[in-house]
């Protein structure tokens, strides 16, 4: 249901109907000519229906507007009154501010018109050419100044409107970007986990099961099998301080990062009593950037893991070609007949092709012939990556 009024316009009202009686009372109003003098209790209607006006100032500026002219010009008729004066710009401007854009370009232009006709009328009723200029000078405060204060009022409006918006829009992208850079770090630290553990426990349970499991083997087994065990574990404690020491603090020091130099050590702890692994370089190693280097060496250490868990009896091979424009990585592995030794989850291969997406290179991974299983990444070696951050 509409309203009538609000509170505010109805103080606005009562508050104006009494500055009005007042100024009636002290004879705030002029008088055309001395026989032309209505009587103080004649002007109060003009008062009255100037101010039942002012109540729809805000929810119909416009009804507003025209129920205030026709009282507005009664009292201009019997003698303008400063009163009934303020009443009526209060209704230019009301309806300017709160009634339509063309509403109020229609009223400023009427008003100023208004106002000039005002100022012929009476330089030439009054024959005097001062006295035209005063008055339409009157009738401009009155009329004009109104419409173009809700006119400037109504911009400044618009503007601070404008600029809320932009602001709740910058904040929207903010958030949006905050979130994304937090799930973005989340993946990376989930990848980085995931191909810290379960390369190194991989290992661990793989051996430790071999020597559970085969009685029989020798002392040299057993003691290959444990060599192995503690190489994954301490360098498996090794990567997880490095991450700790990167959630806590921030500081992720690129000389702990792994590096491809160390994938012969990598290769050569990796392997089971039916599996072995052996690695071949092609080119020059040249100086690579860090992202570009850990990405390569978690690509090369998540396909050996997965090796580890799903490859049949055989050898895993491992090939790293150095080319001016990328690093290739070639990991073959023999497929296994049977069920996974291990349960996976099947995060590493999305891990691994994220990393190489991350660098705008090229990963597959899947069946090669009948026999063998190949994961194939090419990372490009370009300076733009050299401070990306591989997730």
């Amino acid at each position: 249901m509409h309203r009538l009024t609000t509170r505010k316009d109805a103080l606005i009202a009562v508050a104006a109907l009494a500055g009005g009686l007042v100024m009636l009372a002290v004879h705030g109003y002029s008088t055309w000519t001395d026989d032309w003098d209505p009587s103080v209790w004649l002007r109060v209607f003009p008062l009255l229906g100037l101010c039942s006006a002012v109540l729809m100032r805000r929810t119909a500026p416009l009804a507003a507007l025209a129920l205030a002219t026709p009282f507005n010009i009664a009292d201009v008729v019997m003698g303008p009154s400063i009163a009934t004066a303020m009443i009526y710009g209060d209704a230019l401007y009301a309806a300017s501010l709160y009634g339509r854009r063309r509403t109020a370009e229609w009223l400023l232009g009427t008003t100023t018109a208004a106002s000039l006709a005002v100022a012929a009328a009476t330089g030439i009723g009054l024959r005097g050419f001062a006295v035209g200029v005063v008055g339409g000078s009157v009738a401009g405060v009155v009329w004009v100044a109104p419409v173009l204060t809700a006119m400037t009022v109504r911009e400044h409006r618009h503007r601070a409107q404008a600029e809320r918006q932009r602001a709740e829009q910058v904040a929207r992208l903010a958030e949006l970007d905050r979130r994304a850079a937090v799930t973005a770090e989340r993946a990376r630290m989930a990848r980085e986990l995931h191909d810290v553990i379960a390369n190194h426990l991989s290992a661990v349970a793989l051996h430790s099961s071999a020597v559970l499991k085969l009685p029989g083997l020798d002392r040299d087994g057993v003691v290959r099998a444990m060599e192995v065990i503690r190489e994954n574990s301490v360098q498996g404690l090794a990567e997880m301080r490095r991450m700790i020491g990167l959630l806590r603090d921030g500081d992720d020091d690129p000389a702990a990062r792994p590096r491809l130099a160390e994938l012969e050590r990598l290769v050569r702890h990796t392997g089971r009593s039916d599996l072995s692994a052996r690695l071949r370089v092609v080119g020059e190693p040249p100086e690579l950037p860090a992202a570009v280097e850990l990405a390569a060496y978690r690509i090369v250490q998540e396909a050996l893991t997965n090796a580890l868990k799903h490859a049949g009896p055989g050898r895993a091979d491992v090939g790293v070609e150095y080319t001016r424009r990328c690093v290739v990585i070639d990991v073959l592995s023999p497929l296994g007949a049977g069920a996974a030794r291990l349960p996976g989850t099947g995060s590493g291969l999305v891990g691994m092709r994220e990393r190489a997406m991350m660098l705008a290179g090229t990963f597959d991974a899947g069946p090669d012939g009948d026999h063998h299983w190949r994961v194939h990444a090419e990372l490009p070696v370009d300076q733009r990556f050299a401070d990306a951050e591989v997730s």
